[in-house]
Formats: structure tokens, sequence, C-alpha cells
């Protein structure tokens, strides 16, 4: 392997991580406004798009263990925007519920991927080209590892 390979800049790693970490703190001032930290709103995202879902299914969808879900969900109830919920049919699952609260804020996060996605520079056909490669490389990579 050339010595060159080894050069920061043409880690493929490395790139996704700095632009992880860019986009986090370019949504940090709106969610700021909103009361939420990103892993928060990712949450809400996935409750505003699908209503009521299990622990394990807001899990799935986010690829988060309960253990940092767990306390993510108990934050947002404290906050009153969810509320959790044991179920009937499985007291050991529980479901998470929207709260008045929790619906409402969808009104007021509804502007926050479009104006910041204005302020990357980037044409909207970039950015859905650059999130469907990436999701395509996560399920690459993700299939591989099952």
């Amino acid at each position: 392997m050339p010595a060159d390979d080894l050069r920061l800049e043409k880690q493929v790693c490395f790139a996704l991580y700095a632009a992880s970490r860019a986009v986090i703190n370019l949504y940090r001032p709106a969610l700021d406004a909103l009361g939420l930290t990103y892993p928060q709103y990712l949450v809400l995202l996935v409750l505003w798009e699908r209503g009521p879902a299990l622990v394990k299914e807001l899990g799935e969808a986010l690829d988060l263990d309960s253990g940092t879900l767990s306390p993510l969900l108990k934050r947002l109830e404290a906050n009153g925007l969810v509320r959790r919920e044991r179920c009937t049919e499985d007291e050991r699952a529980v479901r998470i519920h929207l709260t008045d609260s929790g619906s409402a804020l969808r009104a007021r996060a509804a502007n926050v991927p479009r104006k910041l996605s204005g302020t990357t520079g980037m044409a909207l056909r970039e950015l859905e080209a650059l999130r469907d490669n990436l999701t395509r490389l996560t399920r690459e990579i993700t299939t591989q590892q099952d």
C-alpha cells in the first residue's frame, strides 16, 4: 500500500466524520431554539412521520440501542413532548406517544431542514444525491456485516 493512501484527506471515514460534525453543528442553533438536542430531534422526526412507536422500533429506525435511547426518551418525556406507555399485550415493551406539545412542535420545526440546507452552498439536487449515496453506503456496509 503506498504511503499516500494513509493521508488524512484521502480517508472516506474522516470526510464522513467531519461532515457529520459540521451538519450537526449547523443544526444546533435551530434546535436550541426549539429546546432540542440533535438526537431528540431525530426521535421526534420518526414520531411525527410514523405516529406512536415501540422503543424497539425507534431504535431500529435510528440505529440506536436502548441504552442510548432510554435516557433520550426520559428527557423528552420530562420536557412534556412524549409519553411512555407500557404495552398491555407485552408489558416488557414500551410505546412512545407524542403529547399535544410534541405534536405542536412539528409546526415550529417545519422549516429547519429547508433553512439549513440553504446554508450548505449545495443545490437541493446535490444534497439529495449525497443523501442517497450515503444511504446506499450505509446499506452496503451493514449488509456485508450481517
